[in-house]
């Protein structure tokens, strides 16, 4: 039996693989994971998971190194208006090599933004399919929205500069409106958004009697730092929530899938506070008004009451005199006929 060294075996399929894989393949899969190290270096997790079952069917380690890397990024980040990072599925060009010590990985030296892109924008397809399949699409948007909504349940990260903005403009309306609001928490990028978003609206559910309508604020960003909100999961819990969703997530040119569902999408938080500000002045316009119409319609009824009276009167005035009239000439003819009986009496009995 010829015996082997391990760092010999290790050769043996280095050289073997140098063989067998002698040029670059173009590869899809999706960023499990991304570190960059202290000297720019990029290290990837990359997996293919099956899209019934989204159980892991191959993971292997890749990397890009730091000079590449530099190009790459700024590259991807033009394209998609978005940085490198897990979660994300990815075209590249691969060489695949083997390290007697570090064992096999991929060496990453160019990447297609498009497909990103293209993968972003069929996904999103078939999650609006699936929603109008299950007939919820449109349920948030069938729900009437409430005449004054002071009571604001609000989602969004405590941090986020948008929050600030929503505030501000919410409680330093122009008219010196209330507004009664109450922030849940959530992570509004990431892998964990689905989650911590759920999860608020979860909570806002418990204390429903408290809220007239929800708003999700999170502001601008790209599209993929939006990708989180054309999730199937986020998207189903606000189409199903029994009271108004406002979305305040992105640019118009942003609509994720969450905005599609919502009750109302606005651009910016600042016009989700404007939208919410101009129903409770509309409102307030529409309550004057029929003040107003109530006054005019109350004078206008009094002055035709004043007159009915006066024409009442006049007639009642001259019904009296008249009856005044008739009792005078009844009066009248009575004493005289009293008189000439009376003198008929006395002549009778003299």
């Amino acid at each position: 039996m010829n015996e082997l060294s391990l760092s010999q075996l290790a050769v043996l399929i280095k050289e073997t693989i140098n063989i067998s894989f002698d040029s670059y393949y173009w590869v899809t899969a999706e960023i499990h994971q991304l570190n960059v190290n202290y000297s720019g270096h990029c290290y990837l997790q990359l997996v293919e998971k099956d899209e019934k079952t989204d159980a892991v069917k191959a993971n292997l380690r890749a990397v890009i190194w730091a000079n590449k890397y530099r190009i790459l990024s700024e590259y991807f980040n033009e394209i998609t208006n978005s940085e490198l990072k897990a979660g994300i599925n990815v075209l590249v060009r691969v060489e695949v090599n083997f390290h007697p010590v570090y064992g096999l990985s991929l060496i990453i030296n160019d990447i297609d933004p498009r497909y990103t892109l293209g993968d972003i924008a069929k996904r999103r397809q078939e999650i609006i399919k699936q929603l109008e399949e299950d007939g919820i699409f449109d349920l948030n948007k069938s729900l009437e929205f409430p005449v004054v909504p002071q009571r604001i349940a609000i989602i969004s990260s405590a941090t986020a500069a948008g929050l600030s903005d929503f505030l501000n403009h919410l409680n330093n309306n122009e008219y010196g409106y209330v507004f009664f609001t109450e922030l849940f928490e959530a992570v509004m990028q990431g892998e964990n958004t689905e989650r911590t978003v759920i999860s608020a609206l979860n909570r806002i559910y418990e204390k429903i009697e408290d809220f007239d309508v929800v708003v999700i604020i999170r502001g601008g960003g790209s599209k993929l730092d939006l990708s989180a909100f054309d999730s199937y999961q986020i998207a189903s819990n606000i189409a199903q929530f029994p009271i108004p969703v406002l979305t305040g997530i992105g640019h118009q040119r942003d609509l994720s899938i969450a905005d599609m569902v919502a009750w109302e999408s606005l651009k910016t938080p600042t016009a989700s506070a404007d939208f919410i500000i101009t129903r409770t002045a509309d409102f307030e316009i529409e309550i004057s008004q029929i003040y107003d119409n109530i006054v005019r319609s109350s004078k206008t009824k009094i002055q035709e009451e004043l007159g009915f009276l006066d024409a009442l009167k006049n007639s009642l005035n001259q019904g009296v005199r008249k009856i005044i009239s008739d009792t005078k000439d009844d009066i009248s003819k009575i004493d005289k006929k009293t008189q000439r009986v009376t003198i008929r009496f006395f002549n009778k009995n003299k």
